[in-house]
């Protein structure tokens, strides 16, 4: 039997046992009360070790649970550091990035205006070229016109005063005109 279950006897003996006259204490068997209490010290090893073992076991379960608390409490900080140590690598990247590009933009502008320059002063240089030719083209057609008509004041010299039909036969033709309309006339 154990011992919770021999105290529960002990304490109904008590209970059950005849009082004394105009007193507390009561009348009970000596030699059951003894026997009772050398079970329960035969017993109180058993739920010694019993009880031992328990708290030995609470122990260790509480030990293994706060091992693991521990150790997930361990592991929720490294992934809050690894993670801080992402967000500072992503954010460093994004910055190199951002700056990169703005570089790369800057180049590009610069390029784009130096381009722009170089293409305006090479126009400009066809333009002067352009100019140069157009009026070296008008100097020479002026004086192909001027040759002309000194050619055909020459001519006419030569030939002296002529009919106005000689006049209109030596006239030089004009381009896309045919014989053949001169002597309709």
């Amino acid at each position: 039997m154990d011992l919770a279950a021999r105290l529960e006897q002990l304490e109904e003996l008590i209970r059950e046992a005849k009082s004394m006259p105009l007193s507390s204490s009561v009348l009970v068997n000596r030699e059951e009360v003894l026997e009772m209490i050398a079970e329960m010290q035969e017993a109180l090893p058993d739920e010694i070790k019993r009880a031992r073992w328990i708290v030995r076991d609470r122990e260790e379960l509480l030990g293994k649970a706060r091992e693991e608390g521990e150790r997930i409490v361990e592991q929720a900080h490294e992934e809050q550091l690894r993670m801080a140590r992402k967000e500072e690598i992503v954010a460093r990247a994004t910055a190199e990035a951002d700056r990169v590009v703005s570089e790369a933009e800057e180049r590009a502008r610069v390029m784009r205006s130096e381009a722009e320059d170089y293409v305006d002063a090479k126009l400009a240089q066809f333009e002067i070229s352009l100019r140069k030719i157009l009026e070296a083209s008008q100097a020479s057609t002026k004086s192909l016109n001027r040759t002309l008509d000194q050619v055909e004041v020459g001519r006419e010299r030569l030939r002296g005063p002529a009919t106005a039909a000689e006049a209109e036969f030596a006239r030089p033709q004009e381009e896309g005109q045919l014989f053949d309309e001169e002597e309709e006339r």
